[in-house]
């Protein structure tokens, strides 16, 4: 039950509505509680996902491979983000991308079919889905921006400032591709910054 109590208490912050005793045991009938050892996928590239995961402890990237064998990353997720290539799994189409443990994992994750039939009736859930939604466009929305416009120093202090932990969470590697940056050129980055 510690797992769903995370999971409980991040609907009830972000949306300031209170789960009932009733909801709560929707949630665990339909959240499965999973774990996924570090660098084992979550979801690979070219199938469809089928589960939406909450982060209850660990990390892990979301990236695509391009033809020469370099990565990409797209998104880096913490204790209490969700994983999934949201188009894939609202969609049933196969996804494009690739979701990795950095570290060892414990998720809950539910289906599709069970968000639609027994979660989306739920108001909190509701509301959380509303809230993320808009959270997630803008977040999309600044990353672009950012990534047309910024330098990357100011892309890194964006990330330092919006994110801080990620700067001790992951490896520089990992941070530089979120970036769109060389490894070198972050370090010079950061060499420059911390002056």
């Amino acid at each position: 039950m510690q797992n769903f109590q995370a999971l409980y208490d991040y609907i009830e912050k972000l949306t300031g509505k209170m789960l009932s005793v009733d909801d709560k045991q929707v949630f665990t009938a339909h959240f499965k509680p999973n774990k996924i050892r570090k660098r084992q996928y979550f979801l690979q590239e070219g199938d469809v996902c089928k589960y939406t995961g909450f982060i209850v402890k660990g990390a892990a990237k979301t990236y695509t491979v391009d033809e020469k064998g370099n990565e990409h990353i797209l998104k880096l997720s913490v204790e209490d983000w969700w994983l999934a290539d949201f188009e894939s799994f609202y969609k049933l189409t196969p996804s494009r991308f690739n979701i990795e443990a950095l570290e060892d994992m414990e998720i809950l994750q539910i289906t599709h079919a069970s968000v639609e039939e027994f979660i989306k009736p739920i108001p909190a859930f509701t509301s959380m889905q509303n809230v993320l939604s808009q959270n997630n466009t803008i977040a999309a929305q600044k990353r672009m921006q950012s990534s047309i416009s910024q330098t990357g120093e100011e892309r890194f202090q964006e990330l330092v400032n919006d994110y801080p932990h990620f700067i001790q969470r992951f490896p520089q590697n990992l941070i530089a591709s979120y970036l769109g940056l060389t490894p070198e050129t972050l370090s010079r980055i950061r060499k420059s910054s911390s002056k």
